[in-house]
This record gives C-alpha cells, sequence and structure tokens, in this order.
C-alpha cells in the first residue's frame, strides 16, 4: 500500500467502521454487534485503565483495528506488560504491511507506557495466536 497509514485512539463515531472489519468471516462470520449494543461496551471499555481500541486510517477511512491492554504487573520488577487482541485489516488490503503497522504503533504504546511509569522499556518473549 502507497497511501500512508496513520494509528490512533478509536473515537465512538469508529464504532460502525470498526464493527465492519469485526464482521469478517475469520472474525465474526458477518455478524455484527448493534451500535448500540458496541457503544456500551466501548464505554466500559474506557473505564479500564491503559485498556484502548486503535484504528489505522488511510486516505480512504479506517483500514484497520486492534485493542491494546498495558497493565501494571508485579513480575518483571513492576514492568508493565501488554496484551493486544482483536486485531484486523479490510480483507482487500491484507498482506499489505497495515498489521505490521499497527503492532509497530502498539509496541511503541507499549514503550512509552513503561517509561511513563518509570520502567526500563525491554522486549521481551511475543506470542501470536491465531
Amino acid at each position: 500500500m502507497n497511501t500512508p497509514i496513520q494509528c490512533r485512539r478509536a473515537n465512538k463515531q469508529d464504532i460502525p467502521e470498526i464493527l465492519s472489519l469485526y464482521a469478517q468471516p475469520d472474525l465474526d462470520d458477518g455478524r455484527m454487534l448493534s451500535t448500540s449494543e458496541a457503544d456500551d461496551i466501548f464505554n466500559r471499555m474506557a473505564a479500564y485503565p491503559g485498556y484502548a481500541i486503535y484504528v489505522a486510517e488511510a486516505d480512504n477511512g479506517i483500514v484497520g483495528t486492534f485493542a491494546l491492554l498495558i497493565m501494571d504487573n508485579l513480575a518483571h520488577l513492576g514492568a508493565p506488560s501488554a496484551v493486544i487482541e482483536d486485531v484486523a485489516v479490510a480483507p482487500e488490503l491484507q498482506g499489505q504491511g497495515i498489521g505490521r503497522k499497527m503492532m509497530t504503533f502498539a509496541l511503541e504504546q507499549e514503550r512509552k507506557g513503561k517509561e511513563r511509569k518509570g520502567k526500563k522499556a525491554a522486549t521481551r518473549r511475543c506470542s501470536l495466536q491465531a
């Protein structure tokens, strides 16, 4: 993809496009939450510290999304850990590096979270599940 991709924290106006991405056959198989249900869940998620949905944007709108949780940890000398879930890229744009760009952005957010908490940013094992 030649169009620049920008990642940012999602807002409520992004919910319809995020739900469309999740409706892919490999994710929710064409099924979608109602906008009202999604709004309620989005509000609950916003109350969790360190938990957010992010979107990847290109000229033609939202092309990808993921959820990122940066959480405190008693192990690793208190260095925060990150969990990345619900990764989706528009089917027609898969294989063009959008997912990689989103994962790079997510790891940068984790590093920034550690720096804010005064912890050393260290790379640890990464587990990807299909």
